[in-house]
């Protein structure tokens, strides 16, 4: 087992991988899989559970088969569990919400480009105001839910209030 102080510390890509242009500067520097876990807040088996459902994709790995992940990869962690955490969404919705997400960045990138004509355009929008449709829904079913876990809170403590007031009474 490592200790905390070896796994809070950023270990640098292998020699034989070089960031190159492709990479682009949110690859910087990447870490192991103890590192990136300590740093995301999750344990490494999260991360090996979250590549196993296809939510993430370490951006490397090494020659000898070990993950390595950049900030990128962290803050898709951070959007998985604030959607776990701040919409209660279990890790099935969370994969359709990520693909939607990631569509929708390369709708964007696509609309930008120079050669994508008009009638591309207003496709690329359609698609993309339909897919935000289906999130929205997403969150919306996720709502409902919550207000009749609510509503049955409200109930139980009523009938819990009532009782006390009974007994209170005698």
């Amino acid at each position: 087992m490592r200790s905390s102080a070896t796994a809070a510390t950023a270990e640098p890509a292998a020699a034989s991988e070089p960031p190159t242009e492709q990479d682009g500067p949110a690859r910087g520097r990447l870490l192991g899989i103890g590192a990136a876990a300590a740093q995301a807040g999750v344990s490494e088996r999260a991360l090996r559970y979250y590549q196993q459902l296809g939510l993430i994709t370490p951006c490397a790995c090494t020659p000898g088969g070990m993950r390595r992940y950049s900030e990128d990869d962290l803050a898709r962690v951070a959007r998985i569990r604030q959607l776990q955490v701040l919409l209660g969404l279990n890790l099935d919705e969370i994969a359709v919400v990520l693909r939607n997400e990631d569509r929708m960045a390369q709708i964007k990138r696509t609309y930008l480009h120079e050669h994508t004509s008009d009638a591309e355009r207003r496709d690329l929008v359609r698609e993309s105001l339909q897919l935000q449709h289906d999130l929205r829904a997403t969150v919306e079913a996720k709502r409902v839910a919550i207000e009749g876990f609510l509503a049955d809170l409200d109930a139980r403590i009523g009938r819990s209030s009532d009782l006390l007031a009974q007994m209170t009474a005698r």
